[in-house]
């Protein structure tokens, strides 16, 4: 019997393992990229526990678990230097059953389309939902310059300013800007070590971590009115955070001023009535963008595909499958959007009192042990896929709540 056919409208992390996930399930899986190549727009992403578990499923945790850097200790600081929050690698691998691993972009990206069939994603297409067709009555439609597609299922996995969503949800809100900015880094790591560290300011947070190739990644996001910029991104950088502590001056001396990417921060604060329609639906920030505060947009995105195939294997009804996704799916990301936009609001404090007493409390509760800091991800990196894993000898358990 033919395998029942899959279109997936963009080739970002959620909608490559997506695609792998649905094609591993026994569709047969087209991807869909408007830009040139799969070269990322991005620089480093941080794979927390749940990330990695559900990359299980594909046979790619472990892989992705042996590019951990992270060892010993780390934490939060203030711009000074002071430590006010510490933990450790151990720790958090302890509580959620696997360490952090920051990788670039391209590797994962790489990674996982090397996984699928060579013919399975066509670049340079720009693709248009022209129909989400019907459960149990027509197939989705898909317009490209090449021609149009009929499928029994689309994805839409085409980012935050999503056309996919729109025509799904046309009066639904569209994400709005969260206040603030970010930029990314990657750069030789700098010549005296360092501790991986995130340190918050006034409206202000810088990262630095390495990479396992030994590089180091950066990030910083400050608040700033949407559409801002700055002539010279190093410069604006060195003015915001040239007087911050070691190695924030070397990063920012080692960027080079055309690889420094910088990204205002939108976020969907109303989640959408639902993650499908007909036989289309939504993953990753197209159906819920979030701020970056707590590294879980690209987890979600992963956790999105594999639930998807999940629910949706060839031979089980196809509405029943999407309305089960929506429902594992929506309350989920929801609570995750809002735990980020009330880390982002910490952030964005920028007032000398409100910060003093923010610094204070994390202070006081890093001094009772790192299981309190790291509470932060309970019910978020503890998290499970459903079913059966590819990887050998694994299995999961039902997803966590």
């Amino acid at each position: 019997m033919d395998m029942p056919r899959a279109v997936v409208i963009g080739s970002g992390i959620g909608g490559l393992t997506a695609a792998l996930a649905l094609h591993r399930s026994g569709w047969q899986v087209t991807v869909l990229e408007r830009a040139d190549s799969l070269e990322p727009v991005g620089a480093g992403i941080a794979l927390a526990p749940n990330g990695q578990r559900a990359l299980d499923v594909v046979g790619l945790g472990d892989e992705i678990r042996s590019l951990a850097a992270w060892q010993g200790e780390g934490g939060m600081r203030a711009p000074s230097g002071r430590w006010l929050a510490r933990t450790d690698a151990t720790a958090a691998a302890e509580r959620f059953g696997g360490p952090l691993v920051l990788v670039h972009r391209s590797v994962l990206v790489d990674r996982i389309a090397a996984r699928l069939p060579a013919s399975a994603v066509r670049t340079g297409c720009p693709a248009r939902l022209t129909d989400p067709g019907s459960v149990g009555g027509a197939p989705a439609v898909v317009s490209t310059p090449e021609g149009t597609i009929e499928a029994e299922l689309v994805v839409g996995a085409d980012g935050i300013h999503s056309a996919v969503r729109t025509a799904l949800f046309p009066d639904a809100p569209s994400p709005s800007y969260a206040g603030f900015t970010t930029w990314r880094v990657v750069v030789p790591a700098p010549e005296r070590p360092f501790l991986p560290h995130e340190t918050w300011g006034r409206g202000a947070l810088w990262g630095t971590q390495p990479l396992k190739d030994g590089r180091t990644y950066a990030y910083a996001a400050a608040t700033a009115p949407a559409g801002a910029r700055a002539d010279d991104e190093k410069a604006g950088l060195l003015r915001r955070f040239g007087d911050w502590h070691d190695p924030v001056p070397q990063i920012i001396a080692a960027a080079a001023p055309g690889e420094i990417l910088r990204n205002d921060v939108y976020r969907m604060d109303r989640p959408l009535p639902a993650f499908h329609r007909g036989r289309t639906v939504l993953l990753g920030d197209s159906a819920h963008a979030m701020a970056p505060t707590l590294g879980q947009g690209g987890n979600q995105a992963i956790e999105d595909g594999i639930v998807l195939a999940h629910h949706t294997a060839p031979g089980r009804d196809l509405g029943a499958g999407l309305a089960a996704y929506t429902a594992d799916r929506l309350p989920r990301t929801a609570a995750v959007v809002r735990k980020a936009d009330r880390v982002s609001r910490l952030m964005s404090l920028s007032g000398a009192p409100a910060v003093a007493v923010r610094d204070f409390l994390m202070s006081a509760v890093s001094r009772l042990g790192p299981g309190l800091v790291l509470r932060t991800f309970d019910g978020i990196a503890d998290w499970r896929p459903p079913g059966d894993t590819y990887a050998a000898g694994t299995t999961t358990d039902a997803p966590a709540a």
